[in-house]
């Protein structure tokens, strides 16, 4: 695990950890379930595979994730929440809510102004 800068505030830590386009969305997808590599691909379409690698081996470094590779061929590779990285659930939950209750709030304030005019 690494602090890969200096931040003045733990919110500024919390923040670089889970936030970005992708990290929640990861999150989200990784809630109750192990998912491999091309499930969470398929799962995520707009995201590269190269963007895929690099959040979730910023995941793992933050020990948010687990990643379980078998030795096998095909090559098999798993990844889960670890414990820590639950512990961040009801937050990605609540900020998930806030995004669909702020997604219906601008289409009712459309809506309104469409009549308005």
């Amino acid at each position: 695990m690494n602090i890969r800068i200096k931040y003045d505030h733990p919110i500024e830590v919390a923040l670089d950890v889970v936030c970005g386009r992708w990290k929640g969305i990861i999150l989200t997808q990784l809630r109750d379930r192990t998912l491999r590599f091309g499930e969470l691909k398929e799962a995520i379409p707009k995201i590269s595979q190269k963007m895929l690698t690099q959040q979730l081996r910023e995941l793992e470094e933050d020990k948010i994730i687990n990643r379980v590779s078998y030795n096998q061929i095909p090559p098999k590779v798993e990844y889960s929440l670890t414990d820590y990285g639950k512990r961040l659930q009801p937050g990605i939950k609540m900020l998930e809510e806030w995004g669909i209750n702020h997604i219906n709030m601008v289409a009712e304030a459309k809506e309104k102004q469409k009549v308005e005019k």
